[in-house]
């Protein structure tokens, strides 16, 4: 596995044991607040992984007991400096240029070629909601606190909750009430949502522990079909039945010719565990 030691906000670890699922740690004190440096290497960390064909399931957490993210660091101007003195057209060329740069490094999570299950405790406001929907799974303590903060700061949000959620949830009364309010709820809330797959009792050690078991399961699967599962789920969210499924067979073309489908199925009928080859470093 490919060494991620080297960032100064984000902790990579593995915790398993073997270097097929990774533990991904946000942490920069004290609240995990974001500025510049901190969402680049978030955004790179993620995009390493992702070309590393020996890890198969990512956990995403927070290193901190009380705060999954505060969201982000509003006394950090350092990143919007250099656009004093501009006038409004070329400060509108720039600010979207540092919208889509933001945006690309948190789609990173999205892009992951492995699933990500995101294990969430403490406060999670902001960015926080921005983060879960950029990950494939999201398992969350009892006591956590959600918001979906960007009103109260005098911004509609703008790196990926307005344009993701609508698609996961089930609720979109809830979900527009929750936007226009910033009103704080929790994981109960979140799950009738449909942002949450369901509550781990226990604190930070216990919904990374339960997380870390269902990255192992996942891992335990043949990575072709987990990839496979993945992209197809993501085509599928923003296509048509008819498109996807023409995506999904030129997909199955190449896939079904893995050796992955052979092992599997001898696995199967000998009723041993079935021992996959890894992905290739891309």
């Amino acid at each position: 596995m490919e060494q991620f030691s080297s960032n100064k906000f984000v902790k990579v670890s593995t915790p398993l044991g073997g270097p097929s699922v990774v533990l991904v740690e946000m942490s920069r004190a004290p609240v995990n607040a974001f500025n510049q440096p901190f969402w680049e290497e978030l955004g790179s960390t993620f995009d390493k992984i992702s070309r590393d064909g020996s890890v198969r399931a990512v956990v995403l957490a927070s290193a901190f007991e009380k705060v999954f993210t505060a969201g982000l660091d509003l006394l950090d101007t350092g990143s919007l400096a250099n656009i004093e003195g501009l006038d409004p057209a070329r400060m509108s060329l720039k600010l979207r240029d540092h919208i889509l740069h933001f945006q690309s490094c948190i789609s990173a999570i999205e892009r992951c070629t492995q699933p990500v299950v995101a294990a969430v405790h403490g406060v999670a406001f902001g960015l926080a909601i921005d983060i879960l929907c950029c990950c494939d799974v999201r398992l969350s303590s009892p006591t956590v606190k959600y918001s979906i903060k960007e009103v109260d700061v005098g911004l509609a949000a703008d790196i990926g909750t307005l344009a993701r959620l609508p698609k996961i949830t089930g609720n979109e009364s809830l979900l527009r009430e929750l936007a226009f309010t910033a009103r704080e709820f929790g994981a109960e809330e979140a799950v009738k949502l449909g942002m949450i797959s369901r509550v781990v009792q226990g604190g930070r050690n216990d919904v990374i522990r339960e997380a870390l078991e269902m990255a192992k399961v996942i891992a335990s699967k043949s990575p072709v079909a987990v990839v496979g599962t993945k992209r197809v789920l993501l085509h599928a969210r923003d296509h048509s039945v008819d498109e996807n499924l023409e995506y999904t067979a030129t997909w199955n073309q190449g896939m079904l010719q893995s050796s992955d489908t052979t092992d599997a199925f001898r696995a199967f009928q000998t009723k041993k565990p079935a021992q996959f080859k890894p992905l290739p470093k891309l």
